[in-house]
């Protein structure tokens, strides 16, 4: 399949950079940051709904547009340029994709028409330690007349203070790990907000003897694993379309700064070191922008290399994140580290999406052993 986009992918894509230079600029970043570090504005969102873009991956039998997650990366590319807050990753990438994935008819029916309309929120509930591994659950979902009782402790909920409901991660008493949604003003859950270093909001949720009915398993009986790891591979891909649009929005800015910029009476994007350091950032972000549409197609496609692709696709932006950030903050020197620019923003935000998901050394070594390294 051609690296390419589709003249309605390409259209999409348009009409995302547009809306958002408007309607969601960095500085709308920034005033969020400053409004006591707001999770997001509701006004964009209700746009954003009315714009189509939660549709994008639900099934057209539950009135979505199934358009595909090619699409859905191009608007993550734009929205990470722009850096901006907004519940799609969470509710979208991450829940409805669950759900799509579910054999659970009668949750589908009712979630995945709210999250498009955008009247629900949800969000996954899984890390549980200051690492990334989806096969350490200590969370346990204990049997009950009615259904189950779950107890544990979750941690780095992206949205999780906004979210209706969370799709929790635990382990039942036959040792499987299986998916529950809970409602997040159920008996039982309490909620920490927790702000870090990007000045994104995520959440440590506890849940002490939470009853969950048996309807609301997402999960069947012995497909617990492989529907989280349709989840992770889904969220390591999309995450990546996002971090090449800031990728490619960094290096946008340094390289601006390099043409202006003058030292010693010359500009300093004339020395040629600072060229040759640029040259090398763009190669680098040409192999991401095929490494992203690859991964992307291959979600719609259902590609049988799929957990290989998520994995490259998430070492590698993960890799080129870092490179890219820290040398714009080298290159724009001393006002780098300043709020009076916005190339800080990214080198924040590059460090807390570099580790969502599995780091460069998870997926580095996910990759070697899928292939039999």
């Amino acid at each position: 399949m051609a690296l390419i986009l589709s003249e309605e992918q390409k259209l999409l894509k348009d009409s995302a950079t547009e809306f958002l230079a408007i309607n969601a600029p960095v500085e709308q970043f920034r005033d969020l940051r400053d409004n006591n570090y707001k999770a997001f504005d509701e006004s964009l969102w209700t746009k954003i709904v009315e714009m189509g873009w939660t549709a994008l991956t639900i099934p057209e039998e539950f009135d979505g547009l199934e358009f595909g997650y090619v699409g859905l990366g191009q608007i993550l590319e734009e929205m990470g340029k722009n850096i901006t807050k907004a519940p799609l990753f969470s509710s979208i990438v991450l829940g409805a994709t669950a759900l799509t994935h579910s054999k659970n008819q009668g949750l589908k029916k009712e979630w995945l028409p709210q999250l498009m309309e955008g009247t629900k929120r949800v969000t996954l509930a899984l890390d549980e330690h200051t690492y990334f591994d989806p096969t350490a659950i200590a969370t346990t979902a204990k049997s009950t007349a009615n259904g189950y009782t779950l107890s544990g402790k979750k941690t780095m909920i992206i949205d999780g203070a906004s979210a209706d409901a969370f799709i929790v991660v635990a382990n039942t008493e036959e040792g499987e790990a299986a998916l529950f949604m809970v409602a997040a003003d159920s008996k039982g859950i309490t909620i920490t907000t927790d702000v870090l270093l990007d000045a994104g909001t995520y959440a440590t949720v506890t849940f002490d003897q939470v009853a969950v009915a048996s309807v609301d398993r997402i999960s069947g009986v012995g497909e617990g694993s492989a529907l989280l790891n349709d989840i992770l591979n889904t969220a390591s891909i999309c995450l990546s379309a996002e971090m090449l649009g800031m990728i490619t929005e960094a290096f946008g800015q340094t390289v601006a700064y390099l043409k202006e910029r003058e030292q010693f009476g010359k500009r300093i994007g004339t020395y040629q070191a600072l060229q040759h350091r640029a040259a090398i950032m763009f190669s680098e972000i040409e192999l991401c922008k095929s490494i992203v549409i690859q991964a992307l197609q291959a979600l719609d496609s259902n590609a049988d290399d799929i957990d290989q692709l998520a994995s490259l696709a998430k070492a590698k932006l993960g890799k080129t994140i870092k490179l890219v950030t820290n040398e714009a903050m080298q290159m724009h020197g001393g006002i780098g580290v300043t709020d009076d620019v916005n190339i800080g923003f990214y080198f924040k935000r590059a460090r807390v999406l570099q580790r969502l998901f599995g780091d460069y050394n998870f997926h580095l070594d996910r990759y070697a052993r899928l292939n039999n390294y």
